[in-house]
């Protein structure tokens, strides 16, 4: 093994990997290079032979199974404590170990999370939950308002997109939630204002977002904030200060940072100082956002809970954060550069996907304690009772892509992730769901399941055989959450006309004779899902959605989640992935707000459906 080969495999980078279609694909010496480089890694990095490993999974109130001579343990919680020999038992957390001139991540998290009584909830796009007649954006209050009446039907929780910072300030069309700016902090614009510039059936995010930000500045500027507020900044402290400085220069010099003056793209630069004082009362608006966006999301999951919900908010935590955000140029060592998420070669996309989404660095996650990890996970869970980490795969191996060469799989330290993960929903008393769905490594799921971390299904894929047979509800694994399908696929109404493979030829996704295929073949799965279907439904008609509730209320799974457009009758889905213009992503209204999305005889309908499966009432 050459020297290039010998550091690839110490940074996790894999020499190969099977393919969607078995075959065996071998990592080049160019993309080996690439992504060494992405990650810091230099010819000089030659780590000598270790005592210590880089961290250890253990167990609270037990002594880790190390036995060293001199040690010093410092404390996740704060204080330090010396000693020979054997460690102490330990508490819940991640704690620093040093011996020998060695450090030891000691990530001391229980062995499993319980798994959450059986209920159901609802799925819903925040941003589009105000019909056309009513226009604007969706706001928190908003989301605060369906809880309370989807709990009235007896949901336990309510999911919408991240809501992670995003481009707001500077490019109203950087609206994707899943491409964000920080992934820590939140996006204030979803703050409620009485102004609404559109009204028509998309969500017009250009006019939109700068009315919204100068209401909320009139606001600010009307009524300065009081000590509350001040109490808060000092509570955040430099974390905050910095973040809020880097919306301010967005607001001068462009969303992205690697498009401002170069002495500005160094957050430690004497400019970025000079700046700081120089914008200070834009930084304290900023601040002042993110103190309002934190207040009104406290406020919505107190709402919900209120109202009787188990979980109430079930947010969702994208796999990575847009290269040139808020979050690399405030953590500039935790991101690899020069190196994209993505997603291998499949029959989608042939040449692969890149999705212009900067990873983690796992060597510096470990150097750190995966110390962004567990703060980022913790921030969310601070409003939330269930969260969903998007391909959690990542945890296992991410694809990374190196611009113009193939990609590659890095392994990513899984146990220690999964163990940061425990730790911090079980101080938050959370759910944690990790999307499982596509080509899953071997072992993945079962390493989820024993974490308690519940997988996804979708019943719109689980079936086998030609003509298809459909797997029965008895048949679901437990330690799941079940919905028919997602934002990224049609809705039951579009999935049983096919509403998505007409869109796909129309906008030249799909060759004409291919889509042809698809119908044919979609008309075989509906086939077979009523004939599922046939035994749980009763008098029901097929196509009717309550039809569909009572295959998945009957699951097996723990969770199950219904898609507001099903309880709406829509048939068009909220995001068709492969599209960038070709399709309005993310901006569908809803055709009816909270108060009549609660009022929905489906609704109702379903509330009815889960509780006598056994799901248990909100309270």
């Amino acid at each position: 093994m050459n020297d290039l080969d010998r550091r690839a495999e110490r940074a996790g980078i894999l020499a190969e990997y099977r393919d969607l279609y078995g075959e065996w694909r071998v990592t080049s010496a160019e993309t080996k290079a690439a992504l060494l480089a992405a990650m810091g890694v230099t010819e000089e990095d030659a780590e000598p032979a270790r005592t210590l490993p880089r961290w250890l999974v253990c167990s609270p109130g037990t002594a880790p199974a190390l036995d060293l001579e001199d040690w010093q343990l410092d404390l996740e919680e704060g204080g330090q404590t010396e000693g020979r020999g054997s460690l102490p038992d330990l508490p819940m957390g991640r704690h620093r170990l040093r011996a020998g001139g060695e450090q030891c991540w000691l990530l001391c998290a229980p062995e499993t999370l319980p798994l959450p009584d059986r209920g159901w909830g609802l799925m819903a796009p925040l941003a589009c939950l105000r019909p056309a007649a009513q226009g604007g954006i969706g706001s928190y209050d908003d989301l605060a308002q369906l809880a309370e009446g989807a709990a009235a039907q007896g949901a336990g929780f309510l999911g919408i997109n991240p809501i992670h910072a995003g481009f707001h300030v500077a490019d109203p069309d950087g609206f994707s939630p899943y491409t964000p700016s920080h992934r820590r902090r939140f996006s204030p614009l979803y703050l409620s204002t009485d102004t609404s510039a559109s009204t028509g059936a998309q969500v017009d995010f250009a006019a939109e977002t700068p009315l919204r930000l100068a209401a909320l500045e009139a606001e600010f500027r009307a009524t300065p904030p009081g000590p509350e507020f001040d109490d808060w900044l000092r509570r955040e402290g430099a974390a905050l200060e910095r973040f809020a400085l880097h919306q301010a220069l967005s607001e001068r010099h462009g969303a992205y940072w690697g498009d401002w003056p170069r002495a500005l793209q160094d957050p430690d630069s004497p400019a970025v100082a000079q700046a700081a004082h120089d914008l200070a009362d834009r930084v304290r608006f900023h601040a002042w956002l993110q103190f309002a966006t934190e207040t009104a999301l406290a406020q919505a999951q107190a709402r919900a809970r209120a109202a009787g919900m188990v979980q109430g908010l079930y947010l969702d935590l994208a796999v990575g954060t847009h290269p040139q955000g808020a979050e690399t140029w405030m953590e500039r060592g935790t991101f690899a550069f020069g190196a994209s998420l993505g997603a291998p070669p499949d029959a989608f996309a042939p040449q692969g996907q890149n999705w212009n989404l900067a990873p983690f660095n796992p060597m510096k996650l470990e150097e750190t304690g995966f110390e962004a990890l567990a703060l980022t996970l913790r921030q969310q869970l601070r409003f939330a009772g269930a969260l969903r980490i998007d391909h959690i795969i990542g945890f296992e191996r991410a694809y990374w892509v190196a611009e113009g060469l193939p990609g590659a799989f890095v392994q990513m330290p899984r146990d220690a992730m999964f163990a940061v993960a425990r730790i911090e929903a079980a101080r938050a008393d959370a759910v944690i769901v990790g999307e499982d769905l596509g080509v899953i490594p071997d072992g993945l799921q079962q390493a989820l399941s024993g974490s308690g971390i519940l997988g996804c299904r979708l019943a719109c894929f689980e079936h086998r055989g030609d003509p298809p047979d459909f797997k029965r509800p008895e048949n679901y694994d437990e330690a799941v959450i079940a919905s028919f399908t997602t934002h990224d696929l049609p809705t039951w109404t579009g999935w049983r006309r096919g509403a998505e493979i007409d869109i796909r030829e129309r906008i030249g996704l799909t060759p004409p004779d291919h889509a042809d295929g698809m119908r044919q073949w979609r008309a075989r799965e509906v086939a077979g899902f009523d004939w599922l279907s046939g035994q749980f439904r009763g008098d029901l008609p097929p196509h009717a959605p309550e039809a569909m509730f009572r295959v998945l209320a009957a699951c097996r799974s723990r969770l199950v989640a219904l898609q507001v457009e099903d309880v709406l009758g829509i048939d068009t889905q909220p995001n068709l992935p492969g599209t960038v213009s070709e399709y309005p992503n993310w901006r569908l209204r809803l055709p009816a707000g909270p108060e009549q999305i609660s009022a929905a005889p489906t609704l109702a309908n379903a509330g009815r459906i889960m509780e006598g499966s056994g799901r248990r009432r909100a309270s």
